[in-house]
């Protein structure tokens, strides 16, 4: 990972303990530090951090009314535990909860050797998805044009940035152009993140821009 990545992976780390990221972003930073204890142990510094900083501050009355909201909510009956799919297949539990079945029952939209299940499609300006690439395959040649963060949930792939297991982040932008390819042995599921398209490099499927999704 280059070092401009390395420091945008640390500001995500940073906004997220600030809780100053939109959802789809918590959610792959979340997501991450749950597979991977070196982004948890940042975390916990980055907090402890905050933490400090917040103790330095002088004291702010409550507003009012506010201690009887928390009364209240207090009596109220707990909602119903959230169904977590996937958990005995390797996915972390703040994924699992977004997803309505196990791995090998979810609706999976298929694109050739990739297939993929879209989260959070209420949100606009984000395309967050869940997808499985096919064991030994590639994704076709391409770039970006925005920021896209990719968590590894299960199985490995590679590109011309390097190799990424389970629990690692990439992150790729307009200035990446890249085929991952799945590590042979098992398909690679991955959580994707991205705030604007891709864009086809190859010079044959370029032509296609527009046309097909990838």
């Amino acid at each position: 990972m280059s070092d401009a990545m390395d420091e945008m992976r640390h500001d995500l780390l940073l906004a997220y303990a600030a809780g100053r990221l939109p959802e789809p972003l918590a959610l792959a930073v979340a997501t991450h530090v749950a597979l991977n204890q070196t982004a948890r142990s940042q975390l916990l510094a980055y907090e402890a951090l905050g933490g400090a900083f917040l103790e330095e501050l002088d004291d702010v009355p409550p507003a009012p009314g506010s201690l009887e909201a928390v009364l209240a909510r207090l009596d109220a009956p707990a909602p119903p535990a959230p169904v977590l799919h996937g958990l005995d297949q390797g996915v972390p539990a703040v994924l699992a909860r977004h997803l309505p079945a196990p791995l090998d029952e979810l609706p999976w939209i298929w694109r050739g050797p990739l297939s993929e299940y879209p989260l959070l499609t209420d949100i606009p300006g984000y395309d967050t998805r869940f997808f499985r690439l096919k064991a030994g395959w590639p994704v076709p040649k391409h770039t970006h044009e925005g920021t896209e963060l990719t968590v590894v949930i299960r199985g490995a792939y590679r590109d011309n940035t390097g190799s990424y297991r389970r629990g690692d982040l990439a992150l790729a932008d307009a200035s990446t152009d890249h085929r991952p390819w799945a590590e042979r042995g098992e398909d690679c599921y991955c959580l994707a993140v991205t705030d604007a398209g891709r864009r086809l490099t190859d010079p044959i499927l370029r032509l296609l821009n527009g046309v097909i999704r990838i």
